[in-house]
């Protein structure tokens, strides 16, 4: 907790407004359901803490979003179907994405961003079905206020249709490139832009795609240079990573 919210913490126990042990929780981050929350983070790495959603039950991700909404804008990812409604009833000013299976309080994930096709992070997706993972980066990298933009359906099996895109893919100062199936793509786009390349890779494929990993171990090999790798279906990692090679940190 940085100074000026800690002062400002510390005159509403004297005020009398916030008890002790609610301005306890939001010091040390501890509160009901063995939440062990971190509201320094952002102050630490200019990226506060995420809330993962998966396994978590509604009651656990409100009251994460609610107790790190107090600090700063806040994301939550790999929500559930099912509670995204659910979400944005409880906290009516928030923003779901439910194909992304995101939410937010504090930032639009959903409108369009008006400096497209020219952005600072251009992601481009092999096949449509690698689209949830591309819209989880994409979303990620709006909340984390980057200039993003997405190109989908542009893999090696039709490359021709990579060719209508050059221009942008070269404007971009970081291209995300997700690929399931063999993995190809960020190996091509790593011989086609200076910009560095954030390979991710997707459980999208037949048997011999592992869940991710005959990609993941594909792209980990590539013979471009200038490709990283982050883990399978991880979009969210990829849209933070990018930010942290811009140095967009506030």
């Amino acid at each position: 907790m940085n100074p000026k919210d800690l002062k400002q913490l510390l005159r509403a126990v004297a005020a009398g407004t916030v008890s002790c042990e609610a301005a306890e929780q939001s010091i040390t981050g501890c509160g009901h359901d063995g939440l062990h929350l971190d509201p320094g983070r952002f102050e630490r790495t200019r990226v506060g803490e995420v809330v993962y959603g998966q396994g978590k039950t509604l009651d656990q991700i409100a009251a994460s979003l609610d107790a790190l909404g107090r600090h700063h804008p806040v994301l939550a990812t790999r929500i559930a179907e099912g509670h995204g409604r659910e979400l944005l009833r409880i906290f009516p000013h928030g923003y779901l994405w439910e194909e992304a299976r995101l939410f937010s309080l504090g930032a639009d994930l959903l409108s369009p961003d008006p400096r497209a096709p020219e952005s600072d992070v251009l992601i481009v997706t092999a096949g449509s079905s690698d689209l949830p993972v591309a819209r989880e980066a994409l979303g990620t990298a709006r909340f984390l206020d980057l200039s993003a933009h997405l190109v989908s359906d542009v893999g090696v099996a039709g490359l021709h249709r990579l060719e209508r895109h050059l221009d942008t893919l070269r404007q971009a100062h970081v291209v995300i490139a997700v690929a399931g199936m063999e993995g190809a793509l960020p190996s091509v786009l790593g011989g086609l832009v200076k910009a560095p390349v954030i390979a991710v890779p997707t459980s999208t494929g037949y048997g011999a795609n592992f869940a991710g990993l005959t990609p993941l171990l594909a792209m980990l090999n590539s013979c471009a240079p200038g490709v990283g790798v982050v883990n399978i279906d991880n979009g969210f990692g990829a849209a933070v990573l990018a930010k942290k090679i811009l140095g967009q940190n506030g």
